[in-house]
């Protein structure tokens, strides 16, 4: 599968399953973690656990097995990491404080990439 693909499906998956505010960032520039950095925001921390265990199930379901949620004890924030594309899912004051859509969206020179 094409990491576009996966960020489309991902996105899809967030929508369906009724996420808030979902936002992708490409970070083929930016560091070498990931491609895409995809930003999402629950109503709850039963909404946020769901959202990802759903997230996973579904990406396992398209043949990408090898995806992990950590936060698993946070109420405010989830990530599940699918190599390509991280997916950050918060509780909306959570991510109000964070903001990772204004620290990532900023243009940063190839040189100066982050690992």
């Amino acid at each position: 599968m094409e990491v576009s693909e996966i960020k489309t499906s991902i996105e899809k998956i967030l929508d369906d399953n009724k996420a808030n505010n979902i936002i992708s960032i490409n970070l083929k520039n930016k560091s070498y973690i990931a491609d895409y950095m995809i930003i999402a925001s629950g109503t709850s921390s039963r909404h946020l656990q769901a959202l990802s265990e759903i997230l996973v199930m579904e990406l396992k379901k398209l043949g990408l097995g090898n995806c992990k949620i950590e936060g698993k004890d946070s109420k405010d924030w989830k990530l599940v990491d699918t190599h390509d594309v991280i997916v950050h899912i918060f509780h909306p004051e959570k991510r109000e404080f964070y903001d990772l859509e204004r620290m990532w969206s900023e243009e940063i020179p190839k040189e100066k990439s982050m690992i």
